[in-house]
């Protein structure tokens, strides 16, 4: 465990979000928080001047700006700094992709604060922690979808084609169309379209973010 105060960033576009981490990670706690910003595009120039060790962003914040691409360029320009990803949405690709990029850990904001303070302790111990990934409802019996699915049907709620989905993910167009025939397989959808308009409808994807 590292000595004295942990200097840690608060990433959230809601001020009682933010309000009530910094009161949970106070120096009583062991925490000094350093930073508490709504937009992520603003963390690289955060952690360049005030140098935080621990960072919590929400993925959704402030002006449309993505926590999860702020953590992905953190992880590569400042490897020491540990980063836990927040949302309080039950988005299905979210953690996934947070692992995917190297984040440390993941916390649905349906957890306390003590849980956010209890994980932060186990990342900075050298852990990470992730909750189970989130998945679509589907009928009893059926497979859930893969996280390369996943990642293609994210893709496909953004209204890219095969082809540029093909070249997003480095694979061929008949790939995708591939993963796209086992996907309407598994939920029972006539039409790729009419999937991905349910899963957006319904919250388990949003192409924002």
């Amino acid at each position: 465990m590292m000595s004295g105060l942990i200097k840690m960033l608060i990433v959230d576009d809601h001020e009682s979000m933010r309000n009530s981490l910094e009161q949970e990670f106070c120096p009583e706690n062991g925490f000094e928080v350093v930073g508490s910003i709504a937009n992520a595009d603003d963390t690289e120039a955060f952690c360049l001047s005030h140098k935080p060790e621990l960072i919590i962003t929400d993925v959704c914040t402030e002006r449309g700006a993505s926590g999860l691409d702020a953590a992905a360029k953190i992880r590569k320009k400042f490897p020491d700094i540990k980063v836990m990803v927040t949302s309080g949405f039950d988005e299905i690709t979210y953690v996934p992709r947070a692992k995917e990029l190297g984040a440390h850990a993941f916390v649905y904001k349906t957890k306390s604060l003590s849980h956010y303070r209890e994980t932060a302790m186990r990342v900075l111990d050298g852990e990470t922690v992730y909750p189970v990934p989130k998945t679509i409802p589907l009928p009893m019996g059926e497979a859930p979808l893969t996280e390369r699915e996943l990642e293609v049907l994210r893709l496909m709620c953004k209204h890219m084609t095969s082809e540029q989905i093909g070249k997003e993910l480095f694979i061929s167009p008949d790939t995708v169309k591939y993963h796209k025939s086992n996907m309407l397989a598994k939920t029972g959808f006539p039409k790729t379209v009419e999937l991905a308009f349910h899963v957006i409808t319904n919250g388990w994807i949003n192409p924002n973010y």
